[in-house]
């Protein structure tokens, strides 16, 4: 008789994931972190347990978008007044102060909304630049552009 194998919260192995941003398409990088993070490149994936790695993604400053995405997309905010609604495009958020809040919230939009949500986007950690304090980790570099030649735009 076979079974199917479902994996315990004390079972999972997380492993940490580095992935360097610079000249990647959004899209495609955020479906990639997202897959991470949920777990689902692993062969033991189970839907409600968080079994998905820690992924750094550096160089979110970088990040690329295809078309005339950077100047039409629009994040909208509001500032809780009345007529307080306020948008920035994906080129001046990139441009701002918070780069890395772009990929963000592409990967957490690409993950089914819940409490499993939240806790597997605390294993996501987005830098603007180069630098990152989990080298005592060891994360292991993944090449995104080496899997797909759509992965880059230049």
């Amino acid at each position: 008789m076979k079974t199917t194998l479902s994996l315990k919260p004390a079972e999972v192995k997380k492993d940490w994931v580095l992935i360097d941003a610079e000249g990647l398409v959004l899209g495609r990088l955020a479906v990639l972190v997202a897959n991470r993070l949920r777990g689902k490149h692993k062969p033991q994936f189970t839907p409600h347990v968080d079994c998905g790695d820690h992924v750094v993604v550096i160089n979110a400053r970088k990040v690329r978008l295809t078309g005339k995405k950077a100047e039409q997309s629009v994040f909208y905010y509001h500032t809780g007044y009345p007529g307080g609604i306020k948008g920035r495009t994906v080129a001046q958020r990139l441009a701002g102060s918070r780069p890395e809040q772009v990929v963000e919230k592409a990967v957490e939009r690409m993950i089914t909304r819940g409490p499993l949500q939240r806790r597997q986007m605390k294993h996501l950690h987005v830098y603007a630049d180069a630098a990152h304090p989990h080298d005592g980790q060891q994360p292991r570099p993944l090449d995104v552009a080496a899997l797909n030649r759509k992965n880059t735009r230049i």
